[in-house]
């Protein structure tokens, strides 16, 4: 999945769960699951997503939805394997997004 945000320093739980296309309560539990999502929180509570937190959200969401891990199977993919999980997806996600210009240049044509 192709995350489109633009270049902010924070964003809020709202816009990171319009790029996902899932719940905001999705990402809160996501959040109290994973230790590598850390967002800051002001004093209402309200919470601000650092792109940091958005690449970690990006690795959660390829390996629960895409790739179809347990919550549990992922944290422990994430704990023993990080350096190598990284560089997949980091390769994933340039593909799709040369994918996603190739199928622009097409509709041009």
């Amino acid at each position: 999945m192709h995350v489109e945000l633009p270049e902010k320093r924070y964003y809020s739980i709202g816009e990171v769960a319009n790029a996902f296309e899932v719940n905001t309560s999705l990402i809160r539990f996501w959040e109290k699951e994973f230790d590598v999502l850390q967002p800051k929180k002001n004093a209402k509570g309200n919470r601000k997503f650092s792109q940091e937190d958005v690449k970690n959200l990006e690795l959660i969401y390829h390996l629960v939805k895409e790739r179809g891990f347990t919550l549990d199977g992922a944290k422990t993919h994430l704990k023993e394997n990080k350096k190598r999980t990284l560089d997949k997806f980091e390769i994933i996600r340039k593909l799709e997004t040369v994918k996603a210009e190739l199928l622009k240049i097409k509709d041009q044509l």
